[in-house]
C-alpha cells in the first residue's frame, strides 16, 4: 500500500484517527502513535474537533482544546464551520500560530443540534455554500503550503444524497482528498457502511478518497481498500478501547504482498491493563493526575468489553481519581485472562437507531446553492461527526 499523499504532508501508513469529540485529545492520539510507532510507521492523527468561530473569537473552551503531544510532528485539526469568513480565517490561525500541518473539514456530523443550524451532514445539501467554505479554507492555508481535506456521508438520506457533487466541488476547490462516511446522516451510526458508495466516489474524482465506516479489524482496512479502490482509511469507534488497533493496521498495511490476512491482536488482560495504565499516565500529563483520572473513566468499559471483570469492579474504576487507586484497582484483574475473541469484528460504541427525518432549517430542501447563505454557528460547539 503507498503511502498517503496530502499536499506537502505524507502519511507513510495510510491510516487517519478520527477526530472524536472527548476521545480524541493529545493524550489518546499519543498513545495510539505509540502502536504504530512500535511498527516503525506512523498514520495521521486528527485532533478534536473544534469550532472555526470559537477559534477566530479565542473562546477559551475551544483554545484548550487545541492542545499537542511533543511526539506529534504532523499537528493535524478539524475545523466545523458554517461561515466561509469564519472558517477561512481560523484556518489561518491553525497555520500560522499553532503549526497546524493539516487542516480537515467536518461536513458529516449527524447530530440534530447541528444539522438544524444547516451544519456537518447537513451542508452539502448547499452546495453553493460547500464551495465557498472550501474555497476559503484553502485560500487560506495555501500561504503556508498546509493541504485542506474534507470529511462527509452519503447525503441527507437515501433520496437526497450528496456526496458526488461534494466530491466535484471539493476536487474543483482545491480540496486535497476527501474521506466519505458510507452512511447518511438519517442512519447516523446505525446500519452497516455502504462501501459501494466510497467506490462510486473514487471512480469520479481525481483526489484521494479515504473510506470510512466499519473498520473494526485491520483485516476490514484491507477489504476496504481492495473493495473500494480508496487511497487509505479513517477509522473511529473501532479503536475505542483497543488503541492497539493501530499496530494491527501498521502491520498490516506493510504487507508485502499487501494480502495476508491481518489477524488481530489477542493481548492478555493483563497486557490490556497495562495500555490502560498508559492511558491514564498520559490523561494525567496533560490535563493534571485529577482531570486525567476523571476523563479516563470513560473508556473503562470499552477496555474491559467482554472480559469477566465483575460489576463491584468495574464500578470503581468508573470512580477512579488518582494514579495510585487505579493501580490498585487494575492489580485485582487476572492478568492471564484471554482476550474475548467473540467481541472481534462487533461494532463499539455509538450505534443508535436510524431516524424518521433529519432535522434541518426551514425550507433548507428548497434549494441546492445556499451561496447568500450566513448560518448560526455555536462558539463552543464541541460535538463531532
Amino acid at each position: 500500500m503507498s503511502p498517503l499523499v496530502l499536499g506537502s504532508v505524507t502519511v507513510p501508513t495510510p491510516v487517519v484517527l478520527a477526530p472524536m469529540a472527548g476521545i480524541t485529545n493529545a493524550a489518546y492520539r499519543r498513545l495510539c502513535l505509540e502502536q504504530m510507532a512500535s511498527q516503525g510507521t506512523s498514520g495521521l492523527f486528527v485532533c478534536e474537533m473544534i469550532t472555526s468561530r470559537g477559534l477566530v473569537e479565542r473562546d477559551s473552551t475551544t483554545l484548550k482544546m487545541l492542545v499537542f503531544d511533543e511526539l506529534e510532528t504532523t499537528r493535524s485539526v478539524q475545523l466545523y464551520g458554517t461561515d466561509p469568513s469564519y472558517v477561512g480565517k481560523a484556518t489561518e490561525i491553525l497555520c500560522a500560530e499553532y503549526g497546524v500541518a493539516h487542516v480537515d473539514l467536518n461536513f458529516g456530523c449527524p447530530v440534530p443540534k447541528v444539522t438544524r443550524k444547516g451544519g456537518g451532514g447537513a451542508l452539502p445539501w448547499k452546495r453553493g455554500l460547500l464551495a465557498d467554505i472550501l474555497t476559503a479554507a484553502v485560500a487560506a492555508a495555501a500561504p503556508y503550503d498546509v493541504p485542506v481535506t474534507m470529511k462527509t456521508r452519503k447525503g441527507l438520506d437515501d433520496d437526497h444524497l450528496t456526496y458526488l457533487d461534494a466530491g466535484r466541488i471539493a476536487e474543483d476547490s482545491g480540496i486535497a482528498a476527501i474521506a466519505l462516511h458510507g452512511r447518511t446522516v438519517a442512519q447516523s451510526y446505525s446500519g452497516e457502511a455502504d462501501w459501494d458508495a466510497i467506490a462510486r466516489l473514487v471512480g469520479q474524482v481525481g483526489i484521494p478518497v479515504l473510506g470510512n465506516g466499519d473498520i473494526w479489524e485491520a483485516g476490514d482496512a484491507l477489504q476496504m481498500v481492495e473493495q473500494t479502490g480508496a487511497a487509505g482509511v479513517v477509522v473511529g469507534r473501532g479503536c475505542l478501547g483497543r488503541p492497539w488497533l493501530f499496530r494491527d493496521l501498521a502491520a498490516a498495511f506493510a504487507d508485502p504482498g499487501g494480502r495476508a490476512e491481518a489477524r488481530p491482536t489477542l493481548p492478555t488482560l493483563g497486557e490490556v491493563r497495562t495500555v490502560m495504565r498508559r492511558h491514564a499516565e498520559l490523561l494525567s500529563e496533560h490535563l493534571g493526575e485529577e482531570r486525567g483520572c476523571k476523563e479516563f473513566r470513560k473508556h473503562v468499559s470499552w477496555y474491559l468489553k467482554g472480559f469477566r471483570a465483575g460489576g463491584p469492579l468495574r464500578h470503581s474504576l468508573a470512580l477512579v481519581d488518582s494514579l495510585a487507586g487505579l493501580d490498585a484497582l487494575l492489580a485485582e484483574l487476572d492478568p492471564d485472562e484471554a482476550f474475548p475473541v467473540a467481541e472481534l469484528g462487533t461494532p463499539r460504541g455509538r450505534q443508535g437507531s436510524p431516524r424518521s427525518r433529519v432535522v434541518l432549517p426551514e425550507g433548507w430542501l428548497d434549494d441546492t446553492d445556499g451561496s447568500t447563505l450566513r448560518l448560526t454557528e455555536d462558539a463552543n460547539e464541541t460535538t463531532g461527526g
